[in-house]
């Protein structure tokens, strides 16, 4: 009466399902039978293709299916396009990894011509393993037909997406303290370097500043990075921090600090008060320099007493030792005093010949030498640890340092309620990211370093002249106008050596490349090729109705989507989103190819 039912496990039941689809192209039959339906539109962020999918995927996967699955079925139609982000810092350490190399000088002694075309040849190794993947968790979305961030239609759209910011007065060139990665040699941007802080035990020492007209009384500063003392320029009080000169009753010592940290420096019954030291009559005040190495600074103005609003009461001393190349708060009242940088460190974070007792010794393992040093010259008053939050690189998970840069930044500030009005359109689910985690990250949004001293990804199209001029390149068709030569590829080894002669100047390009997250967060416009194709179909489709990913984006892919779309078109980028949680490995951290933690999926 009844057809008896087969005996087959789940795994072989669904593995029937998939061929069927296979076989009789379900997938594209949904899509083709609502050719002419209402639109429905949904952007796919582009994972790195450089290492095999995880948990992680799998959830943010499922997610991106199940509700174009619905629209689908609701009658709309619903395209569904893969991507792969195949530029940046992941496939580049690959490399370097590799063939041995390390740092720029190795990688440019290799040739980036060559570095570039090996990261050409594996940075789609796993894509097989994607789309098994993919496939076996039964998610439809079409992987023949994805978009790759280092195609050549691709990367001009991301070079119109500058072209038009630059065109709207939002890019500039800036010398800034920025989070710096010394072992992959270039910058990162703010959202960066929040990817990968880590629980670090680290130095802390609190330094004797003898005063120039009273060397018997010295001011307490106190740092965590003793590396940066061979760059002090000043001492930074606050202006509204009681100060109070104290003497040390074991030595009869005197010093100078503030009144709320007595107790975290000295021991009860250790010392004396004074008395009490106005703040003005510290500032401006001249002190004894630590080391001789930038002495001759002193008659341009520094090693003088200046006044901050920084200055916290939580720990230390109330003084901050004041380095401007290695700090952004000290960078900044030092430029009020017109006090000019120095900045001892190269491109790799080690100290160079103008300090020759650690010339090329990166920075962090010279602490031990320097404390050794100043405990000498007797102006070492405490010694000891301290167990923080330190931010690391996220590509080569090691520790980041904060170094004044010349380098390019998008002003993000000048948008900044521009943006916060634009994610009040959209809707957000789980709803308190919207204004919580999301909003309060653009309600203190920072101006944004985009550019990168790296060689495998899109070359920022910017030429210059030796007297400054420059020429921003929109396209391909302007730069072979301009060359009088054809670009099949754009890349930095096919242009950089290109010199443009205009106006009786030669203009050559600048070295950087673009961030690999202002190539995802252009990806609305460059997916499609626009404006050079499809410029109907983008501009009825955009904002995106739905995008997902998971909760770490909301200081990725959805910030720089928002940056982008908000100084272009003043609009979201998107009107529906979904945030998943983050699945943590066994260990507890992110699942991360770097970390090799994940399970295998």
């Amino acid at each position: 009466m009844f057809k008896e039912v087969e005996k087959i496990s789940f795994a072989q039941r669904e593995e029937k399902v998939l061929k069927f689809w296979d076989e009789n192209k379900i997938f594209e039959k949904t899509t083709e039978q609502r050719e002419n339906a209402p639109r429905f539109t949904f952007y796919d962020g582009p994972p790195f293709a450089t290492g095999l999918p995880h948990y992680g995927h799998i959830l943010a996967g499922t997610i991106k299916d199940v509700i174009p699955r619905y629209k689908t079925m609701k009658g709309f139609n619903v395209p569904r396009r893969f991507g792969w982000d195949c530029h940046g810092l992941p496939i580049e350490s690959e490399i370097e990894k590799t063939q041995k190399l390390s740092g720029a000088a190795s990688i440019e002694a290799y040739g980036i011509a060559k570095f570039n075309e090996d990261c050409r040849r594996v940075v789609l190794r796993y894509t097989e393993e994607w789309k098994a993947t993919v496939r076996r968790m039964a998610r439809w979305v079409d992987l023949d037909g994805a978009y790759k961030t280092m195609d050549r239609p691709y990367m001009e759209s991301v070079w119109w997406v500058f072209k038009n910011l630059h065109d709207k007065g939002f890019i500039y060139k800036g010398f800034k303290v920025m989070p710096y990665s010394a072992r992959l040699g270039t910058t990162l941007s703010n959202f960066e370097a929040g990817e990968n802080y880590k629980e670090v035990d680290d130095p802390s020492v609190i330094v004797a500043f003898p005063l120039e007209d009273d060397p018997e009384v010295s001011l307490l500063a106190w740092t965590t990075t003793p590396w940066t003392l061979v760059s002090n320029l000043a001492l930074t009080i606050g202006e509204e921090v009681d100060y109070v000169l104290i003497e040390h009753k074991a030595d009869h010592k005197r010093y100078i600090l503030a009144k709320a940290l007595l107790r975290s420096v000295f021991k009860e019954g250790e010392y004396a008060i004074v008395k009490g030291v106005p703040v003005d009559e510290l500032k401006g005040k001249r002190y004894i320099p630590l080391f001789p190495h930038f002495e001759d600074r002193k008659e341009k103005g520094a090693f003088q007493i200046l006044t901050g609003n920084f200055i916290t009461l939580q720990e230390g001393t109330g003084i901050v030792h004041t380095a401007p190349a290695f700090g952004e708060e000290d960078f900044n009242v030092c430029q009020e005093a017109k006090i000019d940088i120095v900045c001892p460190v190269d491109n790799n974070g080690r100290f160079t010949k103008e300090v020759p007792e650690f010339e090329g010794k990166f920075v962090k393992e010279a602490d031990k030498g320097i404390c050794k040093m100043i405990k000498e010259k007797g102006r070492l008053l405490k010694q000891g640890t301290i167990r923080h939050r330190y931010p690391y690189c996220y590509r080569s998970d090691t520790p980041l340092i904060y170094k004044a840069v010349e380098t390019w930044f998008i002003s993000v500030e000048k948008i900044k309620d521009a943006m916060v009005k634009n994610n009040n359109e959209i809707h957000w689910t789980p709803e308190y990211i919207k204004h919580g985690r999301f909003g309060n990250w653009l309600e203190n949004a920072r101006d944004w370093n985009f550019s990168r001293k790296r060689y495998w990804g899109t070359p920022i199209p910017l030429w210059v002249s030796d007297d400054g001029d420059s020429l921003v390149i929109s396209s391909v068709k302007e730069l072979e106008e301009l060359a009088g030569k054809k670009f099949p590829d754009i890349h930095r080894h096919f242009i950089d050596d290109v010199v443009i002669e205009k106006d009786g100047k030669k203009f050559r390009r600048i070295s950087e490349v673009f961030d690999c997250w202002f190539e995802s967060g252009s990806m609305p416009y460059a997916q499609k090729h626009y404006p050079f194709e499809n410029e109907t179909a983008f501009t009825s489709e955009f904002p995106a109705d739905f995008i997902a990913e998971g909760l770490d984006q909301t200081r990725g892919w959805f910030y720089t989507l928002t940056v982008l779309s908000t100084a272009l078109f003043n609009k979201p980028a998107f009107k529906n989103v979904i945030v998943n949680g983050i699945i943590l490995a066994e260990d507890g951290m992110k699942m991360s190819k770097r970390l090799q933690n994940p399970p295998a999926a």
